[in-house]
């Protein structure tokens, strides 16, 4: 593949007529006349030619997540998948100042009404996960799928390449910060990012980052563009084997500098990759150190359910293992997914209770069922939420 300078986004101008009813003669003014949209280049078969240190922060980050990957596998008595997925669907979404507390979040990933920003995060989960069921076959049709999942009954075009002008910033395209390529433009752009997608020549650190920004630059969808492109990290990682069952939550890595990374955005457009190549890095190594608190904090509660009876049955070892990975569930989930039959699990949901492991929601019902909590691991990803969000986290300050 040919290794070069990274080519900047193109421009080309359009007029706009700013058509808002509402607006004031003012605003009408400001917002009417001539704008550049982008013009994207084509990537797939360019190399970024980085400087040295860009490149082995890059390595060492993909070393970091392979060895991250490699001990949560064996550590297969624990789903920290599912958990680690949690963190980075809520992380992803707070980037888009989407923030919800992981009570909510879970109750509402399991059917429950609270309201709020809640089910807006909870599609993030759905959408995660259809991100690493493609990891096997990564192409513009599973992107779709992934923005689908993301904004089904939120958006009336979900799943769909977007038909209109979008912008960031401002109030029209005049005003806007950046305009993204016409929507005619988009089905190519993104089947040349699939091309990128598809390669196994790049360190896949650097992969990561370059297909992100590009996703990113093309804006494919009306809205939505930020936590699908995350998703479409997560999907290329697995791909790439760089990691095998985990997710690792390079989201609560970004979250760390929102404004580095959307600066790190703009200098890719402006043809100068290293940057969010860099920005990436730095992401998943401290989403590394992020992720291995919560695991420790998950472990620590599956413990104490363990410890929580003289005799460790199989049942129960299910049960511990299923509130990991499910912090807000029912009976029948309990059944149907944990494997447990109804009446150890009512049983056994009972004993955890009177124990102060679990909490019964008294107030909310799915479909009829009694709804528990596991306040331990909800608390546990709050915690990693706020670390993530804190600017000193991994710092010496």
């Amino acid at each position: 593949m040919t290794s070069s300078s990274w080519p900047a986004v193109g421009r080309e101008t359009h007029h706009w007529v700013h058509r808002d009813p509402m607006a004031s003669r003012r605003t009408l003014l400001e917002n009417r006349g001539d704008f550049t949209a982008a013009v994207v280049p084509e990537i797939a078969h360019l190399t970024p030619a980085l400087a040295g240190a860009a490149a082995m922060r890059a390595q060492e980050a993909t070393r970091a997540m392979t060895a991250f990957g490699v001990t949560s596998d064996r550590m297969a008595a624990l789903p920290f998948s599912a958990v680690l997925l949690r963190g980075e669907s809520a992380t992803s979404s707070q980037i888009e100042n989407l923030t919800v507390h992981a009570r909510k979040l879970s109750l509402a990933a399991v059917g429950a009404h609270v309201g709020g920003n809640a089910e807006l995060v909870a599609r993030n989960v759905f959408a995660m996960r259809a991100a690493i069921d493609a990891a096997s076959d990564l192409n513009a049709d599973a992107v779709r799928r992934m923005h689908r999942e993301l904004t089904d009954g939120v958006q009336d075009d979900a799943g769909e390449f977007r038909d209109q002008w979008v912008w960031i910033g401002g109030r029209s395209p005049v005003t806007a910060s950046y305009v993204a390529p016409r929507h005619d433009a988009v089905p190519a752009a993104v089947e040349d990012l699939v091309l990128f997608l598809q390669r196994r020549d790049l360190d896949p650190t650097v992969q990561a980052a370059i297909a992100h920004a590009q996703f990113e630059t093309i804006h494919p969808f009306t809205d939505g563009n930020g936590r699908t492109g995350r998703a479409i990290v997560s999907s290329l990682l697995r791909a790439r084997g760089v990691v095998g069952n985990v997710t690792v939550p390079i989201s609560s890595g970004l979250l760390h500098d929102v404004d580095g990374y959307i600066a790190a955005l703009t200098d890719y457009r402006a043809g100068r990759p290293t940057a969010i190549v860099e920005c990436f890095a730095d992401a998943a190594l401290a989403s590394l150190a992020n992720a291995s608190i919560l695991m420790a904090d998950v472990e620590a509660f599956h413990d104490r359910v363990l410890d929580s009876r003289r005799r460790i049955t199989a049942s129960l070892r299910a049960v511990a293992r299923f509130c990991c990975s499910e912090p807000a569930f029912t009976a029948g989930m309990l059944e149907s997914i944990g494997g447990v039959p109804k009446a150890t699990a009512y049983r056994t949901v009972d004993e955890l209770t009177t124990a102060g492991l679990i909490r019964h929601e008294q107030s909310i019902k799915v479909k009829g069922q009694k709804v528990w909590v596991v306040p331990a691991v909800l608390t546990a990803l709050d915690e990693f939420a706020e670390r993530a969000g804190r600017r000193t986290y991994g710092s010496s300050a």
